[in-house]
């Protein structure tokens, strides 16, 4: 399948009218990120007065999207046009020196449908 040719991407197990005709197994992707101290001071600030730590939103959108690229990219090596039954997990990984990172998890099914 083109990189360019766009592949269904979805949280239920099945589309609706769709078919599937074949399982190609499971396919998932990782990004883990470092935040910069500079943003954990700021956010630590932000958490004080309230408010949204939009620095540390962007850094999750940024994993989120990686991670979902990759897993397609998985899928569509084996030959698939849809992921069925994705599911997203977040994580804060401590690291030695006192800081986290961030790590999301993303993983499903990948199938061809009718």
């Amino acid at each position: 399948m083109a990189k360019d040719t766009p592949l269904l991407v979805t949280t239920t197990p099945s589309v609706e009218g769709r078919r599937i005709v074949e399982y190609k197994g499971l396919v998932g992707g990782d990004a883990i990120l470092g935040a910069n101290m500079f943003r954990d001071m700021f956010a630590g600030l932000r958490d004080l007065v309230g408010g949204r730590a939009g620095s540390y939103e962007k850094v999750l959108r940024g994993a989120k999207t990686q991670a979902l690229e990759d897993m397609i990219e998985s899928a569509r090596e084996r030959g698939a046009n849809a992921i069925v039954g994705v599911d997203l997990d977040y994580e804060t990984v401590q690291v030695q020196d006192g800081g986290a990172m961030l790590m999301v998890s993303v993983s499903g099914t990948a199938v061809v449908l009718e």
